[in-house]
């Protein structure tokens, strides 16, 4: 899978989404198509995040640690690596250091 660089005939919706005090904040678009994806960034911190439709999250720049519902292990991600995320479920997400840039698509 390669990270998208850019997105043509897009609306945006310019109110953000902002999570735990400012520290995760995206923005939604909308394709032609009606999906849906959210271009974000999160600051150093650990973070719980539910889900309702299955996810896929796509690391832009930084780095990150993950670990899924029902898992002990923490996997690390970095720029122009992804992970899903099942529907009804969660993940925690851990950033230490910079910000984390990422593109969330819902499946």
């Amino acid at each position: 899978m390669s990270i998208p660089t850019q997105f043509s005939n897009v609306t945006v919706i310019p109110k953000a989404n902002i999570y735990f005090e400012g520290k995760v904040i995206s923005h939604t678009i909308f394709f032609d198509d009606s999906s849906k994806k959210t271009l974000g960034l999160i600051y150093p911190g650990e973070y719980k995040f539910d889900t309702g439709a299955a996810e896929v999250m796509e690391i832009v720049a930084g780095r990150c640690s993950i670990k899924m519902k029902g898992e002990n292990e923490w996997k690390r991600y970095e720029n122009g690596t992804f992970f899903k995320v099942a529907e009804n479920s969660f993940f925690e997400i851990t950033v230490e250091e910079g910000i984390l840039e990422y593109i969330c698509s819902y499946e």
